[in-house]
């Protein structure tokens, strides 16, 4: 036997700086404007109350779509299809009444903190 240093792959031990057999392989931590770490599930961060990672979708930008153009185009951009066509043929066929109903919503979407997208994720304030 030799005193001198031994091979660390002869223990099954990674090289220095590289991970274990099967774990994922190390990279930078990504960090936002602000220096916190950014999540890769959750790009836009994440709702300080309920934890759940924020949309893609800007809750500004649906908010003044809908107020606007007052015919369901906030809701549609936002993912809610349904909702939107129905606020465009309300609107449509009230002659221009009932685009009162995306004028008031609009304002409640940009007041309100509870409207989702499709997956159920809030929609992202801008920072």
């Amino acid at each position: 036997m030799s005193d001198g240093p031994q091979d660390p792959q002869q223990y099954g031990q990674p090289p220095h700086g590289q991970p274990a057999y099967g774990q994922p392989a190390y990279g930078q931590p990504r960090w936002d404007r602000y220096g916190r770490p950014v999540d890769p599930q959750a790009p836009y961060g994440v709702h300080p109350v309920l934890g759940i990672p924020y949309s893609d979708k800007s809750k500004l930008l649906v908010g003044i779509l809908q107020i606007v153009v007052p015919f369901g185009v906030g809701r549609m951009v936002a993912g809610q299809v349904g909702l939107g066509v129905a606020q465009c043929l309300v609107a449509i066929f009230t002659c221009g009444i009932g685009s009162l109903w995306s004028l008031i919503d609009g304002v409640l979407i940009l007041v309100n903190d509870d409207i989702r997208d499709p997956q159920g994720r809030p929609l992202r304030p801008e920072m």
